[in-house]
């Protein structure tokens, strides 16, 4: 499965630069697992619009202990940066 998720320019920098390689995400419709694909997509929140930068990743681990219901954290490796 392919997963488009928005994320925040600082999460995306840290993520591009290899230094966050996790993400803590409501499962509650998306039932993330190991093996999937995120594509997570920079979203400027100030002026509510995509950048067009992506970065495309393979979820590697998938841990639902001790976070709020519904939510997870995954673990991830980038696949490549994708240009935008």
């Amino acid at each position: 499965m392919i997963h488009h998720l928005k994320t925040f320019p600082a999460f995306f920098e840290a993520t591009a630069r290899y230094e966050k390689l996790f993400e803590i995400r409501n499962n509650r419709d998306r039932g993330f697992q190991k093996g999937d694909t995120v594509i997570l997509c920079e979203y400027d929140q100030i002026n509510d619009r995509m950048t067009g930068r992506e970065i495309m990743a393979k979820i590697t681990y998938v841990l639902n202990f001790a976070q709020q219901t519904d939510w997870v954290v995954f673990g991830i490796s980038i696949i490549d940066n994708l240009p935008n």
